[in-house]
């Protein structure tokens, strides 16, 4: 997910607890890259991954209860089990997930299969600060990309897995 994703997932769980449907936000952990972390140390830099980076600015937004979600995940797929068990372990009855508006499609087939038996409800809302348009994104090169891009992956999920 690139850095403008994040701040996007962000503001929008920031909004959430700010109205009162969300009573904590919870970030899924860094993968550690230490080939990239120890190269900051070497050039006398702290290293602040996505997760930290996110941990960060929901504080300064006035989140204060932002809790890590353990264990590592380098893509949607991960993301899924991941939640699921970190939802059992919380004993939480619901969650909101938040993801951008071109993801949420192929995120919520993801999350319905991982959750299948689960007892927390969950469920997926789209930023309304997400970059991509679902209205106009034939209007731009950089919407048509993104949508055939996330097309060809919700394809494949739908081959993967047919029912779900």
């Amino acid at each position: 997910m690139n850095p403008v994703e994040l701040l996007v997932g962000v503001l929008e769980a920031a909004d959430l607890v700010h109205i009162g449907i969300a009573s904590r936000v919870a970030v899924f952990a860094d993968t550690p890259d230490t080939a990239v972390e120890q190269e900051f140390i070497r050039r006398g830099l702290l290293y602040e991954g996505a997760g930290a980076r996110s941990v960060r600015e929901l504080k300064a937004l006035g989140i204060t209860a932002v809790e890590p979600i353990p264990g590592y995940v380098t893509g949607s797929e991960d993301e899924g089990p991941a939640l699921a068990e970190w939802c059992k372990q919380q004993r939480l009855r619901a969650v909101v997930v938040i993801t951008t508006s071109d993801h949420s499609r192929r995120l919520r087939r993801m999350l319905r299969r991982s959750m299948k038996g689960h007892d927390t409800l969950t469920m997926v809302r789209s930023a309304r600060y997400s970059i991509f348009d679902p209205d106009s994104w034939w209007q731009s090169r950089r919407g048509i990309r993104t949508e055939i891009e996330e097309v060809e992956k919700l394809l494949l999920d739908i081959v993967r897995h047919p029912i779900p």
